[in-house]
C-alpha cells in the first residue's frame, strides 16, 4: 500500500501508468528535462486545453496514488516511488470555485465521477452510500471531515473539497467487472436481448451454481490482481440461463462484499443509493436486496454523475438544484436468505487458480 495516499499498489491507479511513461518512453524523459513535460489524468489536459490553467481536482488527484491524502497536496516521497517528476503533475485545486473560462463562460466545478455521482445522490450524512453498476461497479459512503483509516480492503478517499469549505472524505469499494462481465457472457452467445435477463427462478447459488466475476481480477476488499473469473458447479443440465442468473448473483454478491467490508469501519445508513445502467434490470435491483439484506432506491436519473457536477456548480453559483426523487424502491423478499458463505468459498477458489 501507498501508505500516505492509502491505496495497493496496483495498475488500476495512475502512479505506476505514469512511472512506465518515465521509464520506458526516452521522449518524455527528455521532455521533462527540458521542462516541457505534463502528466496527468483526462481531465487535466481537458482542463488545460479549454482553460489555460493545468489544474486537478483533489478528488480526482486522491485516486492517483501520488497525492497525501491529510495534505491534499503532492507527496514527494510518493513521487519518487513511482519515478514521476513532481514539477510535471497539474496544479491541485478545490472541486468548486473560479476554475477558469471556457470561451468567455465560468467553469466552477470539476469533480471525478464517483464523487461526483455520489454528490448527485444528494448524500450529505456519515454512512450514507451510493453503489453505480456500470462498466465496473463502484460504492461510495460518505464519511465526513475526518479521514477514515485505510482498513478492511475498503479505500479511504476525498469525496469533495467545495471552495471555502473542510475536505470530505469518503470510503471507496469498487468490482471490476460489472456491466462489462454481462456484455461479454452475451458476446459469448448466453443470450441475445437485456430483457432475456428480467425474469430468473429461485437462486442459483441454492442450487449450487455460482459466478466469480473476478474477470480482470478481485479488487475490494480481496485486492487481489491475479484471481481469475470462475464459474462453478456446471453440470449437463445448466443452461445458458441458469450461467446468467449466477453471473448476475456473482455481482450482487461481490456488491455485498464491498458493502460489509465498509460497514466494519462505518455503519451505513439508510437504504443503498443506486445507479448507472444494471439499474434499470428490475429483477438485478431486487436481487441486490435481496442479497444485502437492504432497502434499495433507484435514481431515477440515469447520467447522475453528470447532475452530481452540475449540482456541484449550481451551489457555487447560489442555486439549490433539487434533488431527484428515487424512480423505484425495493426492500428484501421475506424469506430470501443470501448465502454469503458459499459465495466467499468460490471467491476462494477463484483466487487460487494460478
Amino acid at each position: 500500500m501507498a501508505a500516505t495516499a492509502r491505496l495497493p499498489i496496483t495498475p488500476y491507479f495512475s502512479a505506476s501508468k505514469l512511472g512506465w511513461i518515465m521509464e520506458h518512453i526516452p521522449e518524455a524523459a527528455a521532455l521533462a528535462g527540458a521542462g516541457h513535460l505534463r502528466l496527468g489524468t483526462t481531465d487535466a489536459f481537458l482542463r488545460d486545453r479549454l482553460t489555460g490553467r493545468f489544474e486537478t481536482d483533489v478528488a480526482t488527484a486522491s485516486r492517483t496514488s501520488l497525492m497525501n491524502l491529510q495534505t491534499g497536496e503532492w507527496d514527494a516521497d510518493l513521487c519518487a516511488l513511482f519515478g514521476v517528476p513532481i514539477a510535471c503533475l497539474p496544479r491541485i485545486s478545490d472541486c468548486s470555485g473560479e476554475l477558469g473560462e471556457v470561451d468567455g463562460l465560468p467553469l466552477v466545478a470539476a469533480l471525478v465521477d464517483q464523487q461526483a455521482a455520489l454528490f448527485g445522490h444528494g448524500v450529505t450524512g456519515p454512512g450514507q452510500t451510493k453503489f453505480t453498476f456500470g462498466t465496473g461497479a463502484f460504492a461510495q459512503t460518505l464519511v465526513g471531515p475526518d479521514c477514515p483509516p485505510l482498513a478492511h480492503g475498503v479505500l479511504p478517499t476525498v469525496a469533495w473539497r467545495e471552495a471555502g469549505e473542510d475536505t470530505q472524505f469518503a470510503l471507496d469499494g469498487g468490482i471490476h467487472t460489472a456491466s462489462s462481465a454481462v456484455d461479454w457472457a452475451r458476446g459469448l452467445g448466453l443470450f441475445s436481448d437485456y430483457s432475456d435477463l428480467q425474469d430468473f427462478d429461485g437462486h442459483a447459488l441454492s442450487r449450487g451454481l455460482a459466478f466469480v466475476p473476478a474477470l480482470a481480477g478481485l479488487a475490494c476488499p480481496h485486492w487481489d490482481n491475479s484471481a481469475k473469473g470462475t464459474w462453478l458447479g456446471l453440470t449437463l443440465t445448466t443452461n445458458q440461463q441458469d450461467m446468467m442468473q449466477a453471473l448476475l448473483e456473482g455481482i450482487a454478491y461481490r456488491a455485498a462484499d464491498v458493502c460489509g467490508a465498509m460497514e466494519q469501519i462505518l455503519a451505513l445508513n439508510g437504504a443503498l443509493l443506486v445507479d448507472g445502467g444494471m439499474t434499470q434490470n428490475p429483477w438485478f435491483c431486487q436481487l441486490l436486496a435481496n442479497v444485502l439484506q437492504r432497502k434499495v432506491s433507484v435514481a431515477q436519473m440515469p447520467d447522475i454523475t453528470a447532475f452530481g457536477a452540475a449540482s456541484m456548480a449550481a451551489r457555487y453559483c447560489g442555486v439549490a438544484l433539487p434533488v431527484a426523487p428515487a424512480k423505484s424502491n425495493y426492500a428484501p423478499q421475506a424469506g430470501f436468505i443470501p448465502d454469503h458463505a458459499r459465495f466467499a468459498a468460490a471467491c476462494a477458489l477463484a483466487k487460487s487458480w494460478p
